[in-house]
């Protein structure tokens, strides 16, 4: 029996503005995906959560276990636990996908391989989504920690890899980076979850729409990219004030793109009085926010009393690990 286990994410700085080519960073949390898998000598075919696995229902699983399962292996039973909220935008796809590739790998070589867990997710994260998938979900889930997604290399950044893919007929690609934070203790990320669903691709159009019509308008893309590397030097130097300002910054030019929502904007205002920053997290329309804080029960108090459900997350949180190796 092998389980693994990887974190999800949420974005810090640089939602939609990523997709124009501005630097983007996310960092892990501390709700993670768990993956258990164990032969079963008495099954044929392999079994998730106790039914028969079907891979169209589950096509990123089927893309990894095409990958690292030999055909005549024998079949697996997978079991997953997680404690990341499904469609809120914190990763739980990719965190699950990172976990897989870890247990995989811990089964049949031995160990787990971080950078190759990385790539696969991402390709089979692709696969489940028509072609279209960051590598920053995955990267962060994979790798912990802090996450730079950007369209060129950040020179003052710690280098990861290029990565490159296809995506509707052209070639896409990235430059993944991390850095050490100087976070100080007591300083906490709550998530507050409005318990409702935004639409990625309808977000990501929305703001297409809005580029197309105005071009003028590309101005405040380039504003949240000037934030976000604001907001990461900041965290290098342990500044923890710049990085709220900057954080509450990034989510007025977001509100100003209409990609905010009723419910994100009530949770925000909740916890700001106790914040020093406050921003919705992910594409918008609904799902999350988050706040930095150095009061977190206040804060997670004051966001449940709103209606949403938070949880309280300290930054630098592991990427994949093995937890259980028999």
């Amino acid at each position: 029996m092998v389980k693994a286990s990887a974190p999800g994410k949420c974005i810090l700085f640089g939602e939609h503005a990523v997709v124009y080519g501005e630097p983007a960073l996310a960092c892990s949390i501390n709700q993670r995906m768990t993956i258990e898998l164990e032969h079963e000598h008495m099954i044929e075919a392999w079994r998730l959560d106790g039914r028969k696995f079907n891979p169209k229902k589950h096509p990123h699983i089927e893309y990894i276990r095409n990958k690292l399962h030999s055909s005549t292996g024998n079949p697996l039973h997978i079991r997953i636990r997680g404690t990341i909220p499904k469609a809120s935008g914190l990763g739980s796809s990719a965190a699950l996908s990172v976990a897989l590739c870890g247990a995989l790998q811990q089964l049949h070589n031995g160990s787990a391989n971080k950078a190759q867990a990385s790539l696969l997710a991402h390709h089979a994260e692709a696969a489940a989504q028509g072609g279209r998938a960051s590598p920053m979900d995955t990267a962060t889930s994979s790798y912990g920690g802090f996450i730079v997604l950007s369209d060129t290399i950040e020179e003052h950044l710690d280098f990861i890899e290029t990565r490159t893919m296809d995506v509707d007929g052209s070639t896409r690609q990235w430059h993944l980076h991390t850095f050490e934070a100087a976070v100080p203790e007591g300083t906490a990320l709550v998530v507050g979850n409005t318990g409702t669903h935004g639409s990625t691709s309808a977000m990501v159009n929305h703001v297409a729409e809005l580029m197309r019509k105005n071009s003028s308008r590309k101005v405040e893309l380039e504003t949240i990219g000037a934030i976000a590397r604001r907001g990461i030097q900041a965290f290098r130097e342990g500044d923890m004030e710049a990085v709220g300002q900057a954080m509450t910054e990034n989510h007025i030019v977001l509100r100003s793109l209409g990609v905010s929502s009723p419910e994100l904007e009530r949770l925000i205002r909740a916890a700001a009085p106790s914040s020093l920053g406050v921003k919705m997290t992910g594409a918008g329309g609904g799902g999350c926010m988050i706040a930095l804080t150095t009061n977190p029960e206040e804060t997670m108090g004051a966001i449940e009393m709103e209606g949403g459900r938070a949880f309280i997350s300290t930054f630098n949180e592991p990427g994949l690990r093995i937890e259980d190796a028999v």
